[in-house]
């Protein structure tokens, strides 16, 4: 696993051992960013403040971060990930970039500092957490009135519409890339 492309491209990242995380393929993450530099949705990286829910690896936020966000807020609640994450942040030298919340995205209590505009939630599969942690973030004000979110699933998964209405969500695209997709959501202001 490396970073794709920007200041930081080709750089290798440490994965966590075990099977409790699934870190995004490159080529999703490859995919997920060049559609975000399409401009399609308004410019969404270049100095953003970037929420990489279920963080894992870091590879969301770290991409991220490489492509031109300033701020990268990364969730992880597996102590071994959060190891692996913080071991990608120091290797890439973005400590003073990343704020790091050792907790779980989906009961998350309060959010301390400003809203962010783009939330990449890689929950885990079949699981339906994506969506609800675009709830509960919302509902902290962890994001921006007009927030873009990108949730990953697996290729068969589709999101509930009753959920994306209360969470004040409109799917803009859907994308499939092999077994993972991704859902481009914007919140509505």
């Amino acid at each position: 696993m490396r970073i794709i492309a920007g200041r930081h491209r080709g750089t290798k990242l440490a994965e966590p051992a075990g099977a409790n995380t699934r870190p995004t393929a490159d080529r999703v993450r490859e995919s997920l960013f060049n559609v975000l530099a399409g401009g399609r949705f308004g410019e969404t990286v270049e100095g953003a403040h970037v929420i990489d829910a279920f963080a894992g690896t870091g590879a969301l936020g770290l991409e991220a971060l490489s492509r031109g966000a300033s701020i990268a807020s990364f969730i992880e609640r597996d102590q071994a990930a959060l190891a692996t994450l913080r071991a990608n942040i120091t290797r890439l030298k973005r400590g003073p970039d990343c704020q790091v919340i050792a907790g779980d995205a989906l009961s998350l209590a309060t959010w301390r500092g400003t809203p962010a505009g783009l939330l990449l939630a890689d929950a885990p599969y079949g699981t339906g957490a994506g969506i609800e942690a675009v709830l509960r973030l919302t509902s902290i004000n962890a994001l921006t009135p007009d927030a873009l979110v990108v949730i990953e699933t697996e290729r068969g998964e589709a999101l509930d519409e009753d959920v994306l209405s209360t969470a004040g969500m409109r799917q803009l695209d859907d994308r499939t890339y092999g077994r993972a997709r991704l859902h481009f959501l914007r919140r509505d202001a």
